[in-house]
């Protein structure tokens, strides 16, 4: 069980992992050993995440998000496995977090009354500033 919130919490098998061969500083070791993780989430069917959340969590993940609703997260920072399996969850995590508060509704709100007369005193004053460059009247 990987607690994210108070509220929500993922079971283990939920969570698809598969290891890859990563790129980058390794020398010989990086053609030998799959250290870097692929983990697959599916967002839409998950029995965890509540679903306005599992709405938001979709919208929010972006490019990681597959046709079917599965956020693919691939996790190359470390060298070792374990890492970047821990590396890969805490990014879900994190965007389980951020997917989790509702927006807040916005007040629509009105300028006051001196707002609308300071504005309409400053268009005044630049309306007659730009009538004086004119020709001068014979």
């Amino acid at each position: 069980m990987i607690e994210i919130t108070p509220t929500i919490s993922l079971a283990d098998d939920e969570l698809e992992f598969s290891f890859i061969r990563a790129s980058g500083p390794g020398g010989q070791n990086v053609n030998k050993v799959s250290s870097a993780v692929q983990m697959r989430f599916d967002a839409r069917r998950s029995p965890s995440l509540p679903n306005d959340v599992s709405v938001r969590l979709q919208r929010l993940a972006g490019a990681r998000l597959t046709q079917d609703g599965v956020i693919v997260i691939t996790a190359v920072r470390f060298r070792d496995q374990q890492r970047n399996k821990a590396d890969a969850i805490e990014r879900l995590a994190e965007l389980i977090r951020k997917a989790e508060p509702a927006p807040v509704k916005r007040k629509p709100t009105k300028p006051s009354r001196a707002a609308r007369e300071k504005r309409l005193e400053g268009k005044a004053r630049r309306s007659t500033v730009k009538s004086l460059r004119g020709r001068p009247i014979e």
